[in-house]
């Protein structure tokens, strides 16, 4: 199982969100490119970069924080926020990113996210963002009449790589990872799913490693509070 470390981008800072509102940020490191180092000197092989503002704006307004990313950090980058047209996915391809990640657009634009996971086999994930089970969008702050089963299966004979399930109303609150409801989603369908939203310490990496189906995990802010020992995380996922 992969462990992501989150890279979460708020004006060129990297920051972490309390249930994905923007007027609960913490700030923690001004230098992302720099956090991305740190982050690959404890042994991390991906990260999980988010454009927090392109999320709201529907395009890339961090994206210069992005390239110096990926210019210092000697592993693979999983990038979303504000990804939601053919000419974006191509441009971060084109600058290296090696997953690009499709939230809104999955819902709005499912065509979009079909022709990409053929065009860029292993390249696309489809985010499925829950507020109690259904799909939340435009950086979580609408929610919609899709259930997040549906909005999956959707895509599961399309050739997208992953799913990215996040537990809205957990995320960035220490509350523990929904283990349940990844595993019930892993389950129900036959993508390959990552975890994210909420995740505490090793107890969590644990949890979802004995589940089937689940591919990896993001963890963001249990890591900057010193909660979780990125190695540490790494080791218990291998």
């Amino acid at each position: 199982m992969i462990v992501f470390p989150a890279v979460d981008l708020k004006a060129g800072q990297v920051v972490r969100l309390a249930e994905g509102d923007m007027a609960r940020a913490t700030v923690y490191a001004d230098d992302p490119a720099a956090q991305a180092e740190r982050f690959a000197a404890a042994g991390a092989d991906w990260l999980h970069v988010v454009d927090l503002d392109g999320a709201f704006a529907g395009e890339s307004v961090n994206g210069e924080a992005v390239r110096a990313i990926g210019v210092t950090f000697p592993g693979k980058i999983q990038l979303g926020g504000g990804i939601r047209s053919r000419a974006s996915l191509e441009r971060w391809f084109r600058l290296g990113i090696d997953r690009a990640v499709i939230g809104t657009a999955a819902l709005t634009n499912p065509d979009l996210v079909k022709d990409a996971a053929r065009d860029f086999p292993g390249q696309i994930v489809v985010a499925v963002d829950a507020r109690d089970g259904m799909v939340a969008t435009q950086g979580w702050a609408d929610v919609s009449d899709v259930p997040v089963i549906d909005l999956a299966r959707r895509f599961q004979d399309a050739g997208v790589a992953a799913l990215l399930f996040t537990d809205v109303g957990r995320d960035g609150l220490l509350k523990g990872a929904n283990v349940e409801a990844t595993a019930a989603l892993a389950a129900a369908q036959s993508l390959p799913v990552i975890a994210s939203g909420g995740v505490a310490g090793l107890e969590d990496i644990r949890a979802l490693k004995a589940c089937a189906g689940i591919e990896g995990v993001i963890a963001g802010r249990a890591i900057y509070d010193g909660r979780l020992d990125l190695a540490e995380a790494i080791a218990a996922a291998r």
